[in-house]
């Protein structure tokens, strides 16, 4: 390939609604690095948020991202990106204007290169950040009726127990799932799990830390557990299996596109479920997410929503489905 290329490295800030809490964290904004590749008359962006509990913040991404400015613009493919950059933010956002840019460059769009079926649009999930067990039933209400929920936990048993009775109450038909971001060790999720099943719950995410999952092992699951700090990439996948139920594919963890597709047909493989969730982030970060979202059992791609703005063009949330249009990623043009 020509070395004509050009790599575009920057960082956005997009500030929040409203604070976002979780177990151990409250977020108020989320910054992100934008790569934009361009060959002659074609361009392709990719966006990623990092992953705030590895220290994939902003600048760890973008010096990751100028360490392969060179490999980029002299012609390196998406193969050759797998083992110039580890899994992360900065390998994500390269990935996938990679990606974007081959769709433009060959006029085909990126769900053809990737050789699945056409989009459709998906059931997503809406989160509820943690808050007072009133505060998140009133939230409860005032989102889309028809979008599942979905429900953070903080690790504190008693107020955690108060927050799924309230939602559920406020919302008795809902598929709830909850949260937990690895707040939990196996004493107090053997008291959680009870209370999880006498409200219905779906399904159950990452109770325990990251490095503990052998404390799973023997423990009877009664609703699906699923792998998300747990499962970072690839590699991790195999042995997720008797531990968990779902894996929890995010971009900004595996370090994009093509290993977000691989992982997804590793799980299938394994007899795993398959789920896509984001690290938050604009529309340009879910439209890559949206097509592995095609792959999967349960999608949670709301991340915009908390956004106090956007990009343009944007995805689309409606009655409880998110859909995203070409020219939110793929055949963008961006200044």
């Amino acid at each position: 390939m020509a070395t004509t290329r050009s790599l575009d490295l920057r960082i956005e800030h997009f500030p929040y609604h409203k604070p976002f809490r979780i177990s151990g964290h409250v977020f108020a904004e989320t910054a992100v690095l934008l790569a934009r590749i361009t060959h002659g008359e074609h361009s392709g962006c990719g966006e990623a948020a990092g992953v705030y509990y590895l220290n994939d913040d902003a600048a760890h991404m973008l010096a990751e991202a100028e360490s392969v400015r060179a490999a980029i613009e002299a012609g390196a493919t998406r193969a050759d990106l797998q083992s110039l950059l580890p899994p992360g933010g900065a390998r994500n956002a390269i990935d996938c204007a990679l990606w974007a840019l081959e769709a433009q460059q060959t006029g085909r769009p990126v769900w053809q290169l990737a050789g699945i079926d056409p989009p459709r649009p998906l059931l997503s999930t809406l989160t509820l950040g943690a808050e007072a067990p009133e505060a998140m039933a009133a939230a409860a209400t005032a989102i889309d009726p028809l979008a599942p929920v979905k429900v953070k936990l903080t690790g504190d048993l008693d107020l955690d127990c108060a927050r799924v009775a309230a939602i559920r109450a406020a919302r008795p038909t809902a598929w709830i799932g909850v949260d937990a971001n690895q707040g939990y060790d196996r004493a107090t999720l053997e008291r959680l799990l009870p209370v999880l099943l006498a409200h219905d719950i779906a399904q159950l995410e990452q109770p325990l830390r990251r490095g503990d999952e052998a404390s799973l092992d023997g423990l009877v699951r009664p609703l699906p557990f699923v792998a998300d700090e747990s499962a970072l990439c690839l590699a991790d996948t195999d042995g997720l299996v008797g531990r968990f139920d779902l894996v929890n594919i995010k971009l900004d963890k595996c370090g994009g596109l093509t290993e977000a597709l691989a992982i997804a047909r590793r799980a299938r493989e394994l007899g795993l479920g398959v789920m896509v969730g984001n690290m938050m982030g604009t529309s340009l970060a879910m439209a890559p997410s949206f097509i592995v979202g095609q792959f999967c059992d349960v999608v949670d791609l709301d991340g915009p929503t908390f956004l106090a703005r956007d990009r343009t063009p944007c995805v689309t949330y409606a009655r409880g489905h998110i859909d995203c249009a070409p020219s939110v990623w793929e055949f963008a043009n961006r200044s």
